[in-house]
Protein backbone atom coordinates (compact mmCIF):
# COMPACT_ATOMS: atom_id res chain seq x y z
CA UNK A 1 0.00 0.00 0.00
CA UNK A 2 1.24 3.61 -1.21
CA UNK A 3 -0.09 6.13 1.23
CA UNK A 4 -1.12 9.78 0.33
CA UNK A 5 1.15 11.55 2.33
CA UNK A 6 1.11 15.35 2.70
CA UNK A 7 3.80 17.67 4.50
CA UNK A 8 3.31 20.75 5.93
CA UNK A 9 6.22 22.82 6.77
CA UNK A 10 6.49 25.25 9.61
CA UNK A 11 9.56 28.02 8.80
CA UNK A 12 10.28 29.20 12.29
CA UNK A 13 11.19 25.70 13.98
CA UNK A 14 12.74 24.04 9.81
CA UNK A 15 9.54 21.22 11.17
CA UNK A 16 7.68 18.77 9.05
CA UNK A 17 4.41 17.79 10.00
CA UNK A 18 2.31 15.50 8.01
CA UNK A 19 -1.38 14.01 6.95
CA UNK A 20 -1.77 10.68 5.94
CA UNK A 21 -4.69 8.93 4.19
CA UNK A 22 -4.86 5.67 2.11
CA UNK A 23 -5.20 5.87 -1.62
CA UNK A 24 -9.01 5.75 -1.02
CA UNK A 25 -11.30 6.55 2.22
CA UNK A 26 -12.21 8.99 4.17
CA UNK A 27 -9.69 8.08 6.99
CA UNK A 28 -6.29 9.91 7.81
CA UNK A 29 -3.77 10.30 10.73
CA UNK A 30 -1.88 13.37 11.71
CA UNK A 31 1.96 12.59 12.79
CA UNK A 32 3.83 15.41 14.87
CA UNK A 33 1.68 18.54 14.45
CA UNK A 34 3.50 22.17 15.07
CA UNK A 35 1.70 24.81 17.69
CA UNK A 36 2.95 28.27 17.04
CA UNK A 37 5.05 30.09 20.06
CA UNK A 38 6.66 33.42 20.05
CA UNK A 39 9.04 32.81 22.81
CA UNK A 40 9.64 36.21 23.88
CA UNK A 41 5.91 37.01 24.64
CA UNK A 42 5.61 33.48 25.95
CA UNK A 43 2.14 33.43 23.62
CA UNK A 44 0.86 29.91 21.57
CA UNK A 45 -1.32 30.42 18.51
CA UNK A 46 -2.83 28.25 15.76
CA UNK A 47 -2.65 29.26 12.53
CA UNK A 48 -0.14 26.58 11.68
CA UNK A 49 -2.42 23.92 13.06
CA UNK A 50 -5.40 25.07 11.29
CA UNK A 51 -3.22 24.46 8.49
CA UNK A 52 -4.07 21.08 8.62
CA UNK A 53 -7.24 21.45 9.94
CA UNK A 54 -8.49 23.17 6.82
CA UNK A 55 -6.80 20.38 4.93
CA UNK A 56 -8.40 18.05 6.46
CA UNK A 57 -12.16 19.25 6.89
CA UNK A 58 -11.58 20.20 2.69
CA UNK A 59 -10.82 16.31 1.79
CA UNK A 60 -13.56 15.02 4.57
CA UNK A 61 -11.42 13.50 6.32
CA UNK A 62 -11.98 11.29 9.29
CA UNK A 63 -9.25 11.67 12.18
CA UNK A 64 -8.45 8.54 14.75
CA UNK A 65 -5.20 8.97 15.64
CA UNK A 66 -2.47 12.13 16.67
CA UNK A 67 0.91 10.01 16.09
CA UNK A 68 3.96 11.85 18.42
CA UNK A 69 7.29 10.40 16.88
CA UNK A 70 8.66 11.36 20.37
CA UNK A 71 8.46 14.50 23.15
CA UNK A 72 10.27 17.46 20.35
CA UNK A 73 12.49 19.61 22.01
CA UNK A 74 12.25 22.01 19.39
CA UNK A 75 8.65 23.00 18.59
CA UNK A 76 5.62 22.92 20.92
CA UNK A 77 3.07 19.77 20.27
CA UNK A 78 -0.43 20.70 18.42
CA UNK A 79 -1.56 17.89 19.18
CA UNK A 80 -4.24 18.90 22.25
CA UNK A 81 -5.69 21.43 19.82
CA UNK A 82 -6.61 19.11 17.00
CA UNK A 83 -7.24 16.16 19.70
CA UNK A 84 -10.30 18.77 20.65
CA UNK A 85 -11.53 19.90 17.06
CA UNK A 86 -11.24 16.05 15.32
CA UNK A 87 -12.11 14.21 17.92
CA UNK A 88 -8.70 12.01 17.72
CA UNK A 89 -6.84 10.13 20.09
CA UNK A 90 -2.67 10.85 20.78
CA UNK A 91 -0.36 8.31 21.07
CA UNK A 92 3.67 8.38 21.24
CA UNK A 93 6.13 5.46 22.33
CA UNK A 94 6.08 4.09 25.94
CA UNK A 95 9.88 5.38 26.55
CA UNK A 96 7.89 8.73 27.45
CA UNK A 97 7.69 7.53 31.15
CA UNK A 98 11.62 8.08 31.06
CA UNK A 99 11.65 11.02 29.67
CA UNK A 100 8.64 12.12 32.15
CA UNK A 101 11.21 10.68 35.12
CA UNK A 102 14.20 12.46 33.75
CA UNK A 103 13.12 15.83 32.87
CA UNK A 104 10.79 16.02 35.82
CA UNK A 105 14.04 16.03 37.62
CA UNK A 106 15.32 18.64 35.23
CA UNK A 107 12.76 21.14 36.01
CA UNK A 108 12.04 20.61 39.67
CA UNK A 109 9.06 18.91 39.73
CA UNK A 110 8.75 17.41 42.78
CA UNK A 111 5.32 17.96 44.91
CA UNK A 112 3.41 19.69 41.57
CA UNK A 113 1.15 17.48 39.19
CA UNK A 114 3.74 15.28 37.69
CA UNK A 115 3.11 14.50 34.45
CA UNK A 116 2.41 10.78 33.65
CA UNK A 117 1.97 8.30 30.92
CA UNK A 118 -1.31 8.48 31.46
CA UNK A 119 -1.69 12.16 29.48
CA UNK A 120 -1.70 10.08 26.09
CA UNK A 121 -4.58 8.06 24.72
CA UNK A 122 -1.93 5.39 24.04
CA UNK A 123 1.70 4.21 24.84
CA UNK A 124 3.06 2.53 21.85
CA UNK A 125 6.32 -0.42 21.51
CA UNK A 126 8.29 -2.34 19.20
CA UNK A 127 6.25 -3.92 16.81
CA UNK A 128 2.59 -2.51 18.04
CA UNK A 129 0.29 -2.09 15.13
CA UNK A 130 -2.31 1.14 14.77
CA UNK A 131 -5.10 0.18 12.26
CA UNK A 132 -7.40 2.98 11.23
CA UNK A 133 -10.43 2.06 8.30
CA UNK A 134 -7.49 1.51 5.52
CA UNK A 135 -3.71 2.81 7.11
CA UNK A 136 -2.37 0.07 9.15
CA UNK A 137 0.60 1.50 11.28
CA UNK A 138 3.22 -0.31 12.13
CA UNK A 139 5.31 1.15 15.19
CA UNK A 140 9.41 0.44 15.31
CA UNK A 141 11.11 1.53 18.18
CA UNK A 142 14.01 3.57 17.09
CA UNK A 143 15.98 5.54 20.63
CA UNK A 144 18.64 6.84 21.23
CA UNK A 145 18.07 10.59 20.32
CA UNK A 146 15.62 10.26 22.59
CA UNK A 147 14.16 6.62 25.11
CA UNK A 148 10.72 7.76 23.42
CA UNK A 149 11.70 8.02 19.42
CA UNK A 150 9.67 5.84 17.40
CA UNK A 151 9.39 5.58 13.71
CA UNK A 152 5.88 4.51 11.80
CA UNK A 153 6.19 2.51 9.34
CA UNK A 154 2.90 2.42 6.96
CA UNK A 155 2.78 0.92 3.68
CA UNK A 156 5.93 2.13 1.75
CA UNK A 157 6.52 5.23 4.02
CA UNK A 158 8.33 5.92 7.40
CA UNK A 159 7.99 8.15 9.44
CA UNK A 160 11.84 8.46 11.22
CA UNK A 161 11.21 11.50 13.43
CA UNK A 162 14.41 13.29 14.46
CA UNK A 163 16.12 9.95 13.58
CA UNK A 164 17.78 10.92 10.23
CA UNK A 165 17.75 14.33 8.32
CA UNK A 166 18.04 14.43 4.45
CA UNK A 167 21.43 13.15 3.80
CA UNK A 168 22.94 16.37 3.52
CA UNK A 169 22.10 17.26 6.51
CA UNK A 170 22.68 13.89 8.69
CA UNK A 171 21.41 12.74 12.01
CA UNK A 172 19.84 13.48 15.07
CA UNK A 173 21.78 14.95 18.27
CA UNK A 174 22.00 12.19 21.15
CA UNK A 175 23.22 14.13 23.87
CA UNK A 176 20.17 15.13 25.75
CA UNK A 177 18.96 12.99 29.00
CA UNK A 178 18.49 9.30 28.24
CA UNK A 179 20.08 9.81 24.69
CA UNK A 180 22.86 7.41 23.41
CA UNK A 181 25.22 7.60 20.40
CA UNK A 182 25.21 3.53 20.04
CA UNK A 183 21.62 2.99 20.02
CA UNK A 184 20.91 5.57 17.56
CA UNK A 185 23.31 4.01 15.32
CA UNK A 186 21.00 0.76 15.76
CA UNK A 187 18.36 2.41 15.04
CA UNK A 188 19.18 3.95 11.75
CA UNK A 189 20.24 0.47 10.57
CA UNK A 190 16.95 -1.15 11.50
CA UNK A 191 15.49 2.08 9.12
CA UNK A 192 18.11 1.19 6.37
CA UNK A 193 17.43 -2.09 6.90
CA UNK A 194 14.11 -1.76 4.56
CA UNK A 195 13.44 -1.97 1.00
CA UNK A 196 15.96 0.31 -1.02
CA UNK A 197 13.16 1.89 -2.67
CA UNK A 198 10.69 3.10 1.22
CA UNK A 199 10.26 6.47 1.36
CA UNK A 200 11.80 8.03 3.89
CA UNK A 201 9.69 11.18 6.01
CA UNK A 202 11.65 13.01 8.41
CA UNK A 203 10.57 15.56 10.92
CA UNK A 204 13.28 18.53 10.27
CA UNK A 205 15.06 19.95 7.56
CA UNK A 206 17.77 22.18 8.73
CA UNK A 207 17.70 23.61 5.19
CA UNK A 208 21.33 24.07 3.61
CA UNK A 209 22.03 27.78 1.47
CA UNK A 210 20.90 26.81 -1.76
CA UNK A 211 17.74 24.10 -1.65
CA UNK A 212 14.25 24.32 -0.60
CA UNK A 213 13.38 22.13 2.35
CA UNK A 214 13.16 18.37 1.59
CA UNK A 215 10.31 16.38 3.35
CA UNK A 216 11.21 12.96 1.65
CA UNK A 217 14.35 10.73 0.98
CA UNK A 218 14.58 7.19 0.63
CA UNK A 219 16.39 4.07 2.46
CA UNK A 220 19.06 3.86 -0.82
CA UNK A 221 19.78 7.59 -0.53
CA UNK A 222 20.36 7.64 2.90
CA UNK A 223 22.51 4.33 3.50
CA UNK A 224 24.50 6.04 0.41
CA UNK A 225 24.54 9.49 0.90
CA UNK A 226 24.07 10.52 4.22
CA UNK A 227 26.83 12.35 5.82
CA UNK A 228 27.22 11.07 9.35
CA UNK A 229 26.08 7.41 8.68
CA UNK A 230 25.81 6.69 5.00
CA UNK A 231 28.45 4.82 3.20
CA UNK A 232 28.84 1.75 4.73
CA UNK A 233 30.18 4.10 8.11
CA UNK A 234 31.05 1.61 11.36
CA UNK A 235 29.29 1.65 14.65
CA UNK A 236 32.49 2.96 16.60
CA UNK A 237 33.29 5.28 13.88
CA UNK A 238 29.48 7.17 14.35
CA UNK A 239 29.76 6.75 18.11
CA UNK A 240 33.12 9.19 17.68
CA UNK A 241 31.80 11.83 15.16
CA UNK A 242 28.46 11.71 17.08
CA UNK A 243 30.10 11.99 20.36
CA UNK A 244 32.50 14.91 18.92
CA UNK A 245 30.23 16.74 17.24
CA UNK A 246 27.30 17.28 20.20
CA UNK A 247 29.62 18.44 22.53
CA UNK A 248 29.57 21.55 20.01
CA UNK A 249 26.32 21.76 19.29
CA UNK A 250 24.03 24.78 21.20
CA UNK A 251 20.89 23.27 23.43
CA UNK A 252 17.38 23.83 21.06
CA UNK A 253 16.13 26.92 21.21
CA UNK A 254 13.09 25.81 22.34
CA UNK A 255 13.93 23.15 24.27
CA UNK A 256 13.09 24.66 27.64
CA UNK A 257 9.26 25.25 27.17
CA UNK A 258 8.93 22.66 24.51
CA UNK A 259 9.64 19.67 26.87
CA UNK A 260 7.90 20.69 29.44
CA UNK A 261 4.78 20.72 27.81
CA UNK A 262 5.34 17.90 25.07
CA UNK A 263 6.08 15.23 27.74
CA UNK A 264 2.26 16.51 29.00
CA UNK A 265 0.81 15.63 25.69
CA UNK A 266 1.53 18.65 24.44
CA UNK A 267 -0.70 19.79 27.90
CA UNK A 268 0.46 23.43 29.58
CA UNK A 269 1.41 23.00 33.21
CA UNK A 270 -1.45 23.43 35.72
CA UNK A 271 -2.50 26.81 36.17
CA UNK A 272 -1.39 28.86 39.59
CA UNK A 273 -3.58 30.41 41.87
CA UNK A 274 -4.17 33.37 39.65
CA UNK A 275 -5.44 31.07 36.88
CA UNK A 276 -1.69 31.53 34.57
CA UNK A 277 0.29 28.48 33.67
CA UNK A 278 3.79 28.94 34.16
CA UNK A 279 6.58 27.35 32.56
CA UNK A 280 10.24 27.19 34.47
CA UNK A 281 14.04 27.93 33.50
CA UNK A 282 16.77 25.77 35.10
CA UNK A 283 19.67 28.01 35.03
CA UNK A 284 23.56 26.63 34.18
CA UNK A 285 21.57 23.09 33.81
CA UNK A 286 21.29 22.04 30.15
CA UNK A 287 24.25 22.43 27.35
CA UNK A 288 27.22 24.45 28.13
CA UNK A 289 28.70 27.29 28.48
CA UNK A 290 28.66 29.29 24.75
CA UNK A 291 31.51 28.84 22.33
CA UNK A 292 32.31 27.23 19.01
CA UNK A 293 29.08 25.75 18.40
CA UNK A 294 27.10 25.66 15.47
CA UNK A 295 24.73 23.41 13.70
CA UNK A 296 21.15 21.88 14.46
CA UNK A 297 21.15 17.95 15.05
Amino acid sequence: MRPEVTPFFHDDTSTWSYVVAPPEGDTAIIIDPVLDFDYKAARTWTETADKLLAFVRERGYRVEWILETHAHADHISAAPYLKRELGAKVAIGEGIREVQERFSKVFNLAGEQQPRGDDFDRLLAEGEVIQAAGLVVKVLHTPGHTSDSNSFLIGDAVFVGDTLFPPDVGTARADFPGGDAGLLFDSIQKLLALPDDTRLFVCHDYVPEGREPRSQTSVAEQRGNNIHVGGGRSRDDYVAMRSERDTGLPMPRLIIPSVQINMRAGKLPPTEDNRTHYLKVPVNLLGSPPGKRSGHD
